[in-house]
């Protein structure tokens, strides 16, 4: 009986003793914070990455209106321009040209027919990944950003 009294009383003095608490508190809270901000700051560099990338295509469309990319070598040039800037791989930047014949709404290829209004478009593709800290553990997979504009440089009507 004087062995449950002991504890009892042991019990009743660690509940009503509160020097320890804030550590222990600390203790609980911590890896929350740095769980929540490291995922803060993978969700930062993610928005990043696709800002970077509407960034660099709005570039490539200021230079393409300054200067009509009407020719492959100026479309080269304009991608080894983008390539520089954003320090993408070639691969990952693609600069072709596009065309819209009459009213169509579909882009192509293939430069329009005699007798056709031709609008002229540059189509700019970039493209990359991002590899989020969480993904060495399991959770979610490689992010990958594709950001496309077609840029209208000029149009021809029908003579």
């Amino acid at each position: 009986m004087a062995g449950i009294q002991r504890l009892s009383r042991l019990f009743a003095r660690l509940r009503d003793d509160r020097r320890g608490s804030m550590v222990i508190e600390t203790a609980i809270v911590t890896p929350v914070l740095v769980l929540l901000s490291l995922g803060s700051y993978q969700v930062s560099m993610m928005v990043s990455k696709q800002s970077e990338l509407d960034s660099a295509a709005a570039e490539g469309a200021a230079i393409a209106l300054a200067t009509p990319p009407d020719t492959t070598a100026k479309r080269t040039a304009l991608h080894d321009i983008l390539v520089t800037s954003t320090g993408l791989p070639s691969g990952n930047v693609t600069v072709t040209a596009a065309y819209r014949c009459n009213a169509a709404a579909a882009y192509v290829t293939a430069a329009c027919s005699s007798g056709q209004v031709s609008a002229n478009y540059v189509k700019i593709y970039l493209t990359t990944s991002y590899t989020p800290t969480w993904t060495e553990y399991g959770i979610g997979s490689p992010i990958t950003y594709r950001v496309t504009r077609y840029v209208q440089y000029s149009q021809s009507d029908v003579p």
